[in-house]
């Protein structure tokens, strides 16, 4: 197989990879990708898009089972509602099939060679991949490395049988009758909402104190209130220990030291995600570690000249739209442009019911800085829009400091917040003050209200509340 030489190689076609190769191809750089898998990676293909999917599902039936109780104030009955998982996964594969189809033709068009296989660096300038067809030997110029992150594997509860991984829970066919999630944090409460939201009985064991515990506890007190109603069992202060040894339940241990086992169909293990540093070579490279994750600059640039790392692999957040924006400059520093990583906010967006979105800094945060801060903060119990929703359960609240008004975080939980999120993003991006936020006109009726209100607030000239 002859050898292919370029002047750009990204490992890695996940958000991060892809969109580097698609700007470096439009800036006219030769340039090639490598990944075992289909285009886009854990998040299009077993992650972001199909749990979204099936989120989505299972508040549709959520809906129309609740009408079909016929005690609900819309005036609205239904028949009672079933499912066929099977037909709600087969809608979700092809979702994520047009996704990748859609991916690779950006890729194509931007003139982006695909090389379908496992990468294994040689040296920090040459990369083997074993495709199907015997092994591709290539030679580049600058290389990023944008393997990703995998489900972190509990020793005691390795995955197969019984216990499986998000990846997993997102190919079931049937919803079982009994859910065990290990992991309080957003992948086990996303999940675990949209099943028992289709019917299952669901426990959630969590270690710490608190579910969600990077959210402060006022963000995440309508979350816990709704698990609750959705009837949710959740175990704070719990340790999961392993398997019983029938293998038909989980056996868990309370602060206290007392054990209970746990009945449970599948115990879907969600305690966080690991970057991929193994399998393409990193012992052939001499490069600086940050613990687990590659350790970068400003300019996603490793400790080896030409070799640049994007995305999970380098750390938290661990987030799409981050290892997005990195892979983008990072192509166009290859091309010559002068760019940082100088990002203001990042948003963070958890797909519980209901969601919550965060950009910038908290309230805690805020004031470790040594700043004095303002704070403002409207219910949606006092906004139109989301009560025609039955959506009242939550708020928006802007942080600022108290002697200039520039706003230094965002923070909000509500039915659909995540499409304010680009908003938030934006007031942080651009600077933007109390005043900036209070003065632009909002439409009315929109939950996006709340956010001007919270402006309002925090200067002492609130209008609704």
């Amino acid at each position: 197989m002859k050898d292919i030489s370029c002047k750009l190689l990204v490992i890695g076609a996940g958000p991060g990879g892809y969109v580097c190769a698609i700007r470096a191809g439009q800036l006219g750089l030769d340039t090639v990708i490598v990944d075992p898998g289909k285009p886009g990676g854990t998040c299009l293909n077993v992650g972001c898009i199909p749990s979204k999917a099936l989120i989505h599902a299972a508040e549709e039936y959520d809906r129309i089972a609740h009408l079909a109780h016929g005690r609900n104030p819309l005036g609205i009955t239904a028949a009672k509602p079933e499912i066929d998982l099977s037909q709600t996964i087969a809608w979700k594969d092809g979702i994520v099939g047009r996704l990748n189809s859609g991916v690779s033709g950006l890729l194509k068009k931007a003139k982006v060679k695909i090389v379908q296989g496992h990468a294994r660096f040689r040296d920090g300038k040459t990369v083997e991949v074993e495709t199907e067809t015997g092994l591709q030997i290539i030679r580049a110029e600058n290389v990023v490395i944008a393997t990703g992150s995998a489900p972190v594997e509990l020793p005691n509860l390795p995955f197969g049988g019984p216990v499986i991984s998000s990846t997993d829970a997102l190919s079931l066919t049937s919803v079982p009758e009994r859910l065990v999630v290990v992991g309080g944090g957003y992948i086990g409460l996303e999940l675990g909402t949209a099943f028992a939201k289709m019917g299952a009985t669901v426990t959630v064991v969590e270690a710490q104190s608190r579910i969600l515990p990077q959210y402060d506890a006022e963000l995440t007190r309508p979350v816990a209130k709704r698990l609750q109603a959705l009837g949710i069992a959740v175990m704070t202060g719990t340790k999961a220990k392993g398997l019983a040894k029938a293998g038909g339940s989980l056996l868990v241990e309370a602060e206290d030291g007392s054990e209970k086992a746990l009945e449970g169909d599948r115990i879907l293990v969600t305690v966080g995600r690991r970057p991929v540093t193994r399998g393409w070579g990193l012992d052939e490279l001499v490069l600086d570690m940050d613990g687990p994750f590659i350790r970068i600059d400003e300019r996603c640039q490793t400790s080896m000249r030409g070799i640049y790392a994007i995305g999970d692999v380098t750390g938290e957040p661990m987030l799409a739209h981050r290892a997005m924006a990195q892979g983008e400059m990072t192509a166009e520093i290859v091309a010559g442009h002068r760019r940082v990583w100088d990002k203001r906010s990042i948003p963070a967006v958890c797909f519980t019911d209901p969601e919550i979105v965060t950009v910038g800094l908290a309230p805690d945060e805020a004031r470790r800085t040594g700043v004095e801060i303002k704070l403002g903060q409207f219910p949606f119990s006092a906004n139109g829009r989301a009560m025609t929703r039955m959506g009242e359960d939550g708020f928006v609240r802007v942080v600022a400091r108290a002697d200039n008004h520039l706003v230094l975080g965002i923070q909000a939980v509500g039915q659909g917040i995540s499409e304010l999120a680009a908003a938030f993003s934006l007031a942080l991006e651009m600077g933007a003050r109390l005043e900036d936020i209070a003065g632009t006109i909002h439409a009315h009726p929109t939950q996006g209200e709340a956010f001007q209100e919270a402006a309002l607030k925090a200067l002492g000239m609130e209008l609704h509340i």
